[in-house]
């Protein structure tokens, strides 16, 4: 017998956008039952690629074959029905739905006029069993935590029978259980006979779950990878073009005054529920406190607290030493608090706004950018050129949306902009998410280089071996408390990992 026709081809694909080629000849093959690992910087042209595949976007030149016949993809109801599904990096999800209703949008079941909702549930509940999926079909989308999100994104592909499956920096998001989750359902979706496309930033994490590897660079194909042969610095020096330094090289800290004191702090989630509880700490002048600990214990209200995003419910916050409890983030931004939030979109920028408008907006009525009531927008396009070269932010066209940006050029906006504003005190909140292995080398390279000029740098990050890198004390949240704080020589991963899971220094010694 011949052998079968790989499930997925693309040959020559050429997009251009005005000023930008994002994808320049692009060949790849994705065979039956094969995890394809995608690799590239920030703006390398992946997600035009898969947006293309997806019929979101239309290629200026090649052709795509599925199952070896050439296809025309119009948009996604035509992916849909040749079998390709797309997770993408920001879910494509309705908060006020249920489960069940997310997984029907647009591919409604009805008898009549009537919904036949009660089958789309039974079938969700078979999807959920088979693939190890655990999604309750009657669950809100806004109670379920972002890796449980994940997986109703999943269904929704496979409710649509899809045998080929693009996942979009799935784990840019997850805690590493989920992550480690998350490789178990692929693992069973690959025995049923699925095709996956995994695009990501984590090395480690390519080289586990992946049989082969495309890394793009400025939009053409740099090269492929044997996994089994690869390492992550082999990996990372394919996708930038030069040697990538993984680990942080930082001189020990020299502390000075006590730039944050945070005192029995209690906060509270969306629902009403204590997120928050009687947290005390504080930080010095030149050193980082890294919060480690599994996303969803209290480190998102924590960070909101401090910056004025949300009201505490009582204790104190003092920067500088002064209480600045209850200040709006103008207020806390104006005494030299730089932060990049958590969630990019919905706090970081403004997407109708353009990459240089973004850049000012902390900073946009001061002196240096306005005169008296008038905006000085050459000033501020000078200095978008200035920091969108600085931190290689792709396309370098200041005029573009951010909202069109990939979201790894998002990120970059929000810290170009937070670094370059001279904090005293910098609350950084997963900074590097999303980002390729030369621009997290950078981002790092600047937090050590604010420590060592002085600054305060409160570090939130769900990546562990980030904490564990650039932090000089490590803080580990768990329930809403501080359980134990690390100074660095003595944070091994294995104490730290256990102080994550809610286990106590008691609790571990004990017989």
């Amino acid at each position: 017998m011949p052998p079968a026709p790989p499930a997925l081809e693309v040959r020559g694909i050429t997009k251009r956008f005005p000023g930008v080629l994002a994808n320049d000849n692009i060949n790849l093959t994705l065979h039956k039952g094969q995890v394809l690992g995608l690799l590239g910087e920030n703006g390398a042209g992946k997600s035009t690629l898969m947006n293309m595949i997806y019929g979101l976007y239309k290629p200026d030149a090649g052709e795509i074959l599925v199952d070896g016949a050439p296809v025309e993809i119009a948009g996604p109801k035509d992916a849909i029905k040749l079998g390709i599904g797309m997770v993408h990096q920001h879910f494509q999800l309705v908060d006020v739905l249920t489960v069940t209703e997310n997984v029907m949008l647009g591919n409604e079941n009805s008898s009549g006029p009537f919904l036949r909702r009660d089958r789309a549930r039974r079938e969700i509940e078979t999807l959920s069993r088979e693939y190890g999926l655990q999604a309750a079909p009657d669950a809100l989308i806004a109670d379920l935590p972002v890796g449980i999100q994940q997986r109703v994104e999943i269904i929704k592909a496979l409710y649509r029978h899809a045998d080929i499956l693009i996942l979009d920096e799935p784990t840019a998001v997850l805690t590493p259980q989920e992550t480690r989750g998350l490789f178990k359902i692929m693992r069973a979706l690959l025995d049923k006979g699925v095709s996956i496309i995994f695009i990501s930033h984590k090395l480690k994490e390519v080289l586990e779950i992946c049989d082969e590897v495309v890394v793009l660079r400025r939009g053409k194909v740099a090269g492929t990878a044997d996994p089994k042969q690869s390492t992550e610095q082999s990996l990372a020096s394919l996708m930038v073009g030069r040697d990538v330094l993984l680990e942080v090289d930082k001189a020990p800290a020299r502390l000075g005054d006590e730039i944050l004191n945070v005192v029995n702090l209690h906060v509270h989630d969306d629902r009403g529920l204590p997120a928050v509880e009687g947290l005390s700490f504080g930080l010095q002048r030149g050193e980082i406190l890294g919060i480690a600990g599994v996303q969803g214990n209290g480190q998102t209200e924590l960070v909101e607290a401090l910056t004025g995003l949300r009201a505490s419910e009582s204790g104190r916050v003092f920067i500088k030493g002064a209480d600045v409890t209850g200040e709006s983030p103008r207020q806390i931004t104006k005494r030299g608090v730089g932060h990049v939030p958590e969630d990019r979109q919905r706090d970081g920028l403004v997407a109708s706004f353009t990459v240089m408008h973004n850049l000012v907006l902390c900073t946009y009525y001061q002196a240096a950018f306005s005169r008296s009531i008038v905006v000085d927008e050459r000033a501020i396009a000078a200095n978008a050129r200035a920091l969108v070269q600085q931190y290689d932010v792709r396309p370098p066209i200041i005029n573009t949306l951010a909202g069109g940006l990939s979201g790894g050029n998002q990120q970059k906006v929000i810290v170009a902009r937070e670094f370059s504003r001279d904090a005293d005190l910098l609350i950084a909140s997963q900074p590097t998410r999303g980002l390729d292995v030369g621009s997290i080398e950078f981002i790092h390279r600047q937090l050590i280089a604010m420590r060592d000029a002085g600054a305060g740098i409160l570090l939130v990050s769900s990546e562990l071996d980030e904490v564990l890198s650039l932090a000089d004390r490590v803080a580990v949240m768990f329930e809403g408390e501080i359980i134990d704080i690390f100074p660095i020589d003595d944070a091994d991963r294995d104490t730290v990992g256990l102080r994550m899971a809610g286990v106590r220094a008691a609790a571990e010694a004990a017989p």
